[in-house]
C-alpha cells in the first residue's frame, strides 16, 4: 500500500465551493495545501482565511503556480475551462498525480443533467490532455456546503476512486480517509468514470427533493 505521507496538495480552483472546501478538510487534516485560481490575489486572501480557521498550512497562489508546487494537484474548476485549463498546465503536471473532481453538468427547467463528453467523461478528457501525469477521477459526490461548513466534523460518505494506476488510486483514497467520516472506495478503471460524473446529477435531484446534502455510502466494504 502506498504511503500518503505528508504531501502537498494543490486544488485548482480553490476559491470554488467545491476546491474551498476540500481544501479545507485537507489543512485541517494536517496537509499543506495550495489554493489555486486564476486571480492569485484572490486565493491569496481565502487562504489566510482557510489557515486562520483550520490552523494548518495553507498558501494562495495562481493556478500555474499551484500546479507547481503541488504533489498531488486537485481539479475542481468549472467544467466550460476544463479542457482549456488542464492544455495549458500540461507541461507543469507532467510527471505528478492529478486529481479530477470535475462533473459536466448542464442544468435547464427540467433540472441538472450529464452532458456528453467526447472523451468520454471529463476524467479521461483530462487523461488525454495529460498523457504524462497519472490521471485518477474522485471526489464527485461529496457535498461542497457539507465539506466547507467548520460546524460539521463527519462527512458521512464515501468517496468512489477510478483510475488505470494502482499506487495512484491507493494514494487518492487514502487521502479521501484523511476527512473524518469518509472512505475511499476503488470505483473501476478511469473508462467507468462517466456514470460517476452522470450520477451527481441524480444526487443534486435528490437533495433539491429532499432539501439534504445527500452523498453515497458503499454497504458491505
Amino acid at each position: 500500500m502506498t504511503n500518503l505521507g505528508i504531501r502537498t496538495v494543490a486544488v485548482l480552483g480553490g476559491t470554488g465551493p467545491q476546491g474551498r472546501g476540500l481544501a479545507r478538510r485537507f489543512a485541517a487534516a494536517g496537509l499543506p495545501v495550495v489554493l489555486g485560481s486564476r486571480n492569485a490575489e484572490r486565493a491569496q486572501a481565502a487562504a489566510k482565511e482557510l489557515a486562520s480557521a483550520t490552523g494548518g498550512q495553507v498558501e494562495g497562489a495562481a493556478n500555474h503556480e499551484a500546479a507547481r508546487i503541488g504533489e498531488i494537484v486537485i481539479v475542481a474548476v468549472p467544467w466550460e475551462g476544463h479542457g482549456e485549463l488542464l492544455s495549458e498546465l500540461a507541461p507543469v503536471l507532467a510527471g505528478k498525480l492529478v486529481v479530477d473532481c470535475v462533473n459536466p453538468l448542464g442544468f435547464d427547467g427540467k433540472g441538472a443533467f450529464a452532458h456528453r463528453v467526447p472523451e468520454g467523461s471529463a476524467a479521461e478528457q483530462a487523461a488525454a490532455l495529460l498523457p504524462e501525469s497519472r490521471v485518477v477521477a474522485a471526489f464527485h459526490h461529496v457535498s461542497a456546503a457539507l465539506l466547507d461548513d467548520p460546524t460539521v466534523e463527519f462527512v458521512d460518505g464515501d468517496v468512489l476512486v477510478l483510475g488505470d494506476d494502482r499506487d495512484a488510486t491507493e494514494l487518492v483514497q487514502q487521502l479521501a480517509a484523511t476527512i473524518p467520516g469518509m472512505r475511499g472506495i476503488y470505483g473501476g478503471r478511469l473508462r467507468n468514470s462517466h456514470q460517476v460524473e452522470a450520477f451527481t446529477a441524480n444526487l443534486i435531484s435528490i437533495n433539491r427533493r429532499y432539501r439534504a446534502h445527500a452523498g453515497l455510502r458503499v454497504t458491505d466494504i
